[in-house]
Order: C-alpha cells, then sequence, then structure tokens
C-alpha cells in the first residue's frame, strides 16, 4: 500500500506523525503550505491524508461526501472502525470528530483503482493555492493575510457514474468564490475521466480567512515565498 509511510496503525486506531504529515503534503500532494511543516505553529495533517486513508480502509464508492469538522495534530489516536455504515465519523480516542464521511451506491476496493484516484486527487488539490486562489483573490481583488495565510479545507465530495476504470484524471471545470465580510468561500467544480470518458464530477470546498484588499506587491511575495518552498524541497 503505497500510503503506508505516512500512518502508523495499531489496532484500529490510526495516527500521523508530524514528519509523515509533512512527506505526505510534499510528496505526493505537492502542497507546500507551512501549515504541514514539522515544528509549524498551527501545524496538521493533510485533510487529503485523512480523505486518503478512508478510501484505502472503507473502497471507494460511488457517491462521497467528506466534511472536515477538525483539524488532526501530530500523532492524535484516530479510530477507524472495522466496520462502518453509509454515515460514519472519524474520531480521536476522546471522541472529538475530524472527518464526517457519506457514502451511497456500489463499492470499489480494487487497490490500483483506489491509489489513481488518491494520486490524482490529491495532486489536483495540491496546486489549488498557486493555480486556482491565487487568480481568484485578484479577480476580485481581496487577499488573505501575508502574515497568517489561512485555508481551511471545509468539504470534498464526488459522483461516480461507474466504477468502471482503473485509472482517472482531474480537471477544473468552473471556480467561484463569495466574499462576506473577511471571509471567503470557494467552490471548486471538478470531472473525472478515464481516457475520454466522462467518468464523475465532484465539488471542493474552502474557506479563506482574515481577507483584505489586494495588493499586488504582497501577492507576489506570497507567491514567490511558496515557490521557494517547493524549489528548495
Amino acid at each position: 500500500m503505497f500510503l503506508s509511510p505516512y500512518f502508523s496503525k495499531q489496532n484500529q486506531s490510526i495516527s500521523v506523525s508530524a514528519q509523515q504529515a509533512s512527506d505526505f503534503a510534499k510528496k505526493i500532494a505537492q502542497d507546500f503550505n507551512p501549515i504541514h511543516d514539522v515544528g509549524a505553529k498551527r501545524f496538521c495533517v493533510p485533510g487529503d491524508l485523512l480523505f486518503a486513508l478512508v478510501l484505502t480502509q472503507y473502497g471507494l464508492s460511488q457517491n462521497m461526501k467528506f466534511t472536515f469538522a477538525g483539524m488532526v495534530g501530530d500523532g492524535v489516536e484516530l479510530q477507524f472502525p472495522e466496520q462502518v455504515s453509509d454515515s460514519f465519523a472519524i474520531c480521536d480516542n476522546r471522541e472529538k470528530t475530524y472527518l464526517q464521511v457519506s457514502r451511497q451506491g456500489d463499492i470499489s476496493r480494487c487497490d490500483a483503482q483506489t491509489e489513481s484516484f488518491i494520486r490524482n486527487y490529491v495532486a489536483f488539490s495540491g496546486h489549488n493555492f498557486i493555480d486556482i486562489l491565487m487568480p481568484l483573490m485578484k479577480q476580485h481583488q481581496v487577499m488573505i493575510n501575508p502574515e497568517r495565510p489561512l485555508v481551511i479545507y471545509e468539504s470534498m465530495s464526488f459522483d461516480l457514474t461507474s466504477l468502471d476504470f482503473v485509472e482517472v484524471k482531474l480537471s477544473l471545470v468552473q471556480q467561484e468564490l463569495k466574499i462576506d465580510g473577511k471571509r471567503g468561500d470557494v467552490t471548486l467544480h471538478f470531472e473525472l475521466h478515464s481516457g475520454d470518458t466522462l467518468v464523475g464530477t465532484g465539488i471542493k470546498t474552502l474557506v479563506m480567512s482574515g481577507l483584505r484588499p489586494y495588493e499586488e506587491a504582497q501577492m507576489q511575495q506570497m507567491c514567490a515565498a511558496y515557490e521557494g518552498r517547493k524549489t528548495e524541497f
């Protein structure tokens, strides 16, 4: 299983160290958000790793929705029940909820299919900041706080018309930003293709906080800092 280096499991308890989370973010998702760095003041495990662990443990369902309810810290013990229904939550050993999952339809447990789905989704997700969020902020003339940049992964859902595929590719088809004071709600619509065949659609939502008027120089500094971290890695 390609996720093995990025988590530890004992019985039904799964934990992710800061180093494992950072390695997943950079090596698999190409995500260089400093919040996933070892030693970061507000460190958290990437939401995409939680998503990937759910698919690995419980299979790929035709219709799934993931709603993130909390930020997972270094070494938090998450309980992954052996058996789950069509609606379940991933909690810690104190019953604090971090992720809510709902699913419907047929379930695939093909390792190659699940790995392709995870790799392609998290690669798409990892490029959100530079390729999608920065142009959106410029378009709407707002920006996040460059001193404390905070973008929170809120939810993701997808609907597959068929599970008759192995390799899948994601492509963005629409993006929108709704601004309410200092809060920005981002909605990304994507399609999933197997070769030339459309096999599904999906939606990802993010929340940007601490919005302020757009300043080109500061945005360029943020972009340069992000790209610099990528190059350094």
